[in-house]
């Protein structure tokens, strides 16, 4: 469940200890590190810096490095996942970036390698966000004759197609089609209906399981020639086995340097689980994991985000490998640490919340490696494990993630213009932004990550795949909600966490904002608004301004030709939260499909179309990119003789050098 800090690292590397040039090696130590390396499109590419690695033993640098190998191992997965073509086009296009030896000065090449950087930004041939295919600019005749000049020739007939009509897998995911499942390019299930996959899964349910797997989470379903439908599981010797058996290898050498046992036990579980697709296994390990609470080094490894899947049930892979920062981490303990207060104290119906909090954890962290569904584009925060009943009953691990906020935070900076100057109301409203912005921001996604998640309960007979393809949309607006409405309240100035009771306007101001308006420089004019976390900041901010306008608590102004949205009472405001968020919660906890499915539907999905043009086109004359995703460092073995005798980290400034070179040292499908 997607969605910070100091110390600077080191990585003063002999040119002769790595293999690139010495415009490749930016070490934090320099005062002149730039964080945005590459844009385009609608992108930016930018490197965060590890923060603490010098303070790690050897032991711990050993454990990362192979934790990180193991997470790299997965790239193709994803790129599977998202469409069965994308791993054919990939290399495709790989082929010609390495091999084409013809004009690269023209118009045509400068169109196809930013279709390149695209579509390795994506994973794929959908938008990362949007989800729908986008396409090259340079003719379909120009992209022929690299593949032919570069020895594809004959793939032509299979792959341009893909690549260039709009009626070839137009969406990743079409959450507005009759059937939903057909009319994804997702390769979750081939030629079966959503009526034969949910059919399936409710043969496979015991609705008296109080501790159900989570059926599907690892398996892709297909009806084959005998008109059987069946699963096939994720597993070594099974579907994506070559690259799990690679993981699996990694895993097994990163345990030799766990920081203790409880490592080393998940880590065989993960490895077991990975040769036998077995969902209990996962379970296990998911329970193993939440409660090692010791360590400083973490990961995660595995299927777990089911964002993807149109009936939010399959997952996709994904990793990151990360360290604590204890300092940094104060903030969040302190909150887990109350999480029974904010609990007992939510303006939910009381049927609807746990009795007993267990095993809230919450933690800042410096994130080394992102792999999979986490690269290039990465959350800035993570609530795991995602079963309800683990949650319940064995609590939930919560971080943020403080190098990439800052990289985000820092590459800001290096640009001249700001979104803030263009859409804030006045210099009232960007002086508070500006002084209590950060703070609350990350505190907001600390209250989302750390409580909002792990807040509440499902009634014992409700079950919890009962949302259907709305649960991602809604679980995500819950815990928005909660963050929200307790940003606001006394305890966080009491708990010393907020300077005082005017911060938390600062965070109201900028999410009305942006829900309502701002965030739509990431849609295209008269697209729909399709991403689970953009629906659900469109939700509440939609909801809240209707339910509001009797009372003027979210005022719509116009002043020489722009609109902005303003907040006029925040108490109200926060009154609406809270309000919302007692009936989102009761749609969850009962499984209230039919009324998740109204809110949705009504307040998050279309977008107004005036709106919408008028806001491309003020952030177009800003110049600025609404996505952003980074370049991972490398971890590099300093060797004295055969004997490694530390790792350094080096930064690399090169966005096409980086997934090339994972195209051929990560490529296992």
């Amino acid at each position: 469940m997607k969605l910070i800090t100091k110390m600077i690292t080191i990585a003063g590397l002999a040119a002769a200890l790595v293999s690139c040039s010495d415009n490749d090696v930016k070490t934090a130590q320099n005062e002149d590190f730039k964080y945005l390396v590459d844009e385009f499109a609608d992108l930016k590419i930018m490197r965060y810096q590890v923060p603490g690695w010098d303070e790690l033993s050897l032991q711990q640098k050993k454990y990362v490095y192979h934790l990180a190998e193991a997470a790299k191992h997965g790239r193709d997965i994803i790129w599977m996942q998202n469409c069965k073509y994308n791993l054919d086009i990939r290399r495709v296009v790989e082929n010609i970036l390495e091999n084409y030896t013809g004009d690269r000065t023209c118009q045509e090449w400068a169109q196809f390698e930013e279709y390149a950087k695209r579509l390795f930004f994506s994973n794929g041939i959908h938008h990362h966000y949007a989800e729908d295919k986008f396409f090259p600019e340079c003719p379909q005749e120009y992209f022929q004759s690299l593949m032919t000049a570069t020895g594809d020739d004959a793939k032509c007939e299979d792959i341009l197609p893909v690549i260039y009509d709009p009626a070839i897998f137009p969406a990743r995911k079409d959450m507005h089609a009759d059937d939903i499942i057909a009319a994804s390019a997702v390769n979750f299930y081939e030629n079966v209906t959503r009526a034969e996959v949910e059919a399936l899964y409710a043969a496979m349910a015991d609705p008296e399981d109080k501790t159900p797997v989570s059926y599907g989470l690892n398996s892709r379903v297909v009806k084959g020639a005998d008109g059987i439908v069946r699963e096939e599981v994720y597993k070594v010797g099974g579907l994506y086995g070559n690259a799990l058996k690679k993981i699996c290898k990694e895993l097994k050498k990163a345990a030799r340097y766990a920081e203790n046992e409880t490592q080393k036990d998940y880590i065989a579980d993960l490895i077991a689980y990975y040769r036998t697709g077995d969902l209990k296994l996962w379970d296990k390990y998911n329970i193993q994991w939440v409660n090692d609470t010791l360590g400083t080094v973490d990961f995660v490894n595995g299927f777990v985000e089911d964002y993807n899947d149109p009936l939010g049930r399959k997952a996709t892979f994904e990793s990151l490998v990360n360290f604590k920062d204890a300092e940094a981490s104060r903030r969040t303990e302190l909150i887990s640490d109350n999480a029974q207060w904010f609990e007992d104290n939510s303006p939910v119906d009381s049927r609807f919340k746990k009795e007993e909090v267990k095993g809230v954890t919450a933690k800042v962290i410096n994130v080394a490696v992102l792999a999979g569904d986490c690269y290039p584009a990465a959350p800035i925060g993570i609530n795991l494990p995602n079963a309800d009943w683990i949650r319940r009953e064995h609590g939930s691990k919560s971080v943020t993630i403080a190098n990439l906020t800052s990289a985000y935070s820092k590459a800001a900076q290096e640009s001249p213009k700001s979104q803030l100057s263009e859409f804030a109301w006045d210099e009232t409203e960007m002086e508070m932004e500006k002084k209590y912005g950060g703070l609350t921001n990350d505190l907001h996604t600390d209250l989302h990550e750390c409580l909002g998640h792990g807040s509440g309960k499902l009634l014992p007979e409700t079950s919890p795949n009962a949302l259907g393809e709305f649960s991602s949309t809604l679980e995500e607006t819950r815990a928005d909600l909660f963050g929200l409405y307790y940003l606001a309240d006394p305890k966080l100035v009491e708990l010393g966490i907020l300077p005082d009771m005017e911060a938390y306007k600062a965070q109201y101001s900028s999410y009305i904002r942006n829900g309502i308006f701002t965030q739509f420089t990431r849609v295209a004019l008269g697209k729909k608004n399709m991403e689970a976390h953009m629906q659900n900041r469109k939700l509440i901010a939609d909801w809240c301004y209707e339910k509001g306008l009797a009372d003027n608590v979210i005022e719509k102004k116009v002043r020489d030709g722009k609109t902005y949205f303003v907040v006029n009472d925040y108490e109200a405001l926060r009154g609406l939260f809270g309000e919302l968020l007692a009936e989102v919660q009761r749609i969850k906890s009962e499984g209230d499909y039919a009324a998740g499915k109204a809110l949705v539907e009504k307040y998050a999905v279309d977008i107004d179309y005036d709106l919408h043009k008028e806001v491309l086109e003020r952030y177009a004359a800003l110049g600025l990119k609404p996505y952003g995703g980074f370049l991972n460092p490398e971890i590099v073995p300093v060797k004295k003789g055969l004997k490694v005798v530390d790792y350094e980290i080096v930064y690399q400034d090169s966005y096409l050098d980086q997934m090339l070179k994972y195209g051929k040292e990560y490529s296992d499908l």
